[in-house]
């Protein structure tokens, strides 16, 4: 409740600045018009519509930033030329008209009050004719609140009908977002294909062989002491394969996430970890899975890479939920200077893109490096 009482203050305060903002266009339409007429077939009539066309483009930002500050609406800055002309020049009638709403809505709040204040200002003979008049203010302040949002609502797509992006840029937009996203994943999953062979060809692989060799040496040798040894080096090389193969099956997809959920796999990360790890993990509700292994994925690479680059000697990850967005914060102590064009981290920013989420990397040289993703939960 208390979160669209906000949300419609802040709509009206958007819609009154329209209001006034509607009579400066108006004033505009009226003397740039007048003098565009005067000026025309003239040597002045170029310059004269230059600067009428320059003072329509800083209405126009004007008007973008209004919206942006009160209606959360995100346009594109506005053309040079004829658009913005005829974007100022017809756009008064809706401010105006919210004017009007606004007008209305503070008429409809005195009626719709006069129950409580009426009996003391007023001799009142007709309490009926009062009581009716209360309910009629609070409908005409209803349809005043629901005529707001309608001159909000109208007042955006007339700025996307002249400013754009309207919807068919919107949509145009989007196919690009998904058509870059969907790249991005291939090339994600294909990296990540190719690391995995080559984890298990360079690491478990050689381990295997090597203690395929070790048994076949003590099975030869007929010393019972050298047969123990090499089965004892046999026996640890099978274990340091098994720890590798670990954490190769750690990599395509940890157990925990299932198990515990994300805060038992950030665990596991911090104990894996060859430095000290605090960890944060704050989460009122459980993620989708999808949004929780892609966070995962990025803390777990995120200190990998301090481990192994940064010269870090401790890592802070923090993971929280803020609304409809799942949040990770990954921050190390190290000497900074992580490019996020490289292979590692343009591997998460794809994961994380592919879920229309955002990774940011701020690591300048001498540190701290900050690596951020956020991903929509909704």
């Amino acid at each position: 409740m208390r979160t669209h009482i906000k949300r419609w203050l802040r709509v009206t305060v958007g819609v009154l600045a329209g209001a006034v903002t509607g009579v400066v266009e108006l004033a505009f339409a009226l003397v740039a018009g007048l003098w565009l007429l005067s000026t025309l077939g003239r040597r002045t009539g170029r310059a004269a519509e230059a600067r009428v066309v320059a003072l329509a483009r800083r209405i126009a930002e004007l008007e973008r930033r209004r919206m942006a500050a009160f209606f959360g609406t995100e346009l594109a800055a506005p053309p040079s030329g004829l658009p913005a002309v005829n974007y100022v020049a017809t756009r008064w009638a809706l401010g105006l008209l919210g004017g009007v709403v606004l007008a209305f809505a503070l008429l409809g709040a005195g009626y719709g009050s006069l129950a409580v204040w009426g009996w003391f200002v007023a001799d009142i003979r007709a309490p009926g004719t009062l009581l009716l008049s209360s309910i009629g203010g609070l409908f005409l302040l209803y349809l005043c609140v629901q005529g707001t949002y309608g001159v909000a609502l109208a007042d955006e797509r007339h700025a996307r009908r002249f400013l754009g992006p309207n919807d068919g840029q919107l949509m145009e937009r989007r196919i690009g977002e998904l058509v870059a996203s969907r790249a991005g994943v291939v090339e994600a999953v294909h990296d990540e294909r190719r690391r995995i062979e080559r984890d298990l060809h360079d690491g478990v692989q050689q381990r295997i062989v090597a203690l395929g060799m070790l048994l076949g040496r003590a099975r030869r040798t007929q010393d019972p002491d050298k047969s123990a040894g090499l089965l004892a080096q046999a026996h640890e090389e099978s274990r340091r394969a098994l720890v590798e193969l670990r954490d190769v099956a750690w990599r395509v997809y940890p157990a925990a996430l299932d198990e515990g959920g994300l805060a038992a796999a950030l665990e596991t990360v911090a104990e894996r970890a060859a430095i000290p790890v605090r960890l944060d993990c704050a989460l009122r509700q459980t993620p989708p899975p999808t949004a929780q292994a892609v966070v995962y994925f990025v803390a777990a690479e995120a200190v990998t890479n301090a481990v192994k680059h940064s010269g870090a000697a401790l890592v802070t990850v923090h993971a929280e939920q803020r609304s409809d967005v799942l949040c990770l914060r990954v921050e190390d102590n190290g000497r900074g200077g992580a490019d996020p064009a490289g292979s590692g981290l343009l591997g998460l920013a794809r994961r994380v893109a592919a879920l229309d989420g955002t990774l940011t990397v701020e690591s300048p040289a001498g540190g701290p490096t900050l690596i951020t993703a956020e991903l929509p939960c909704a």
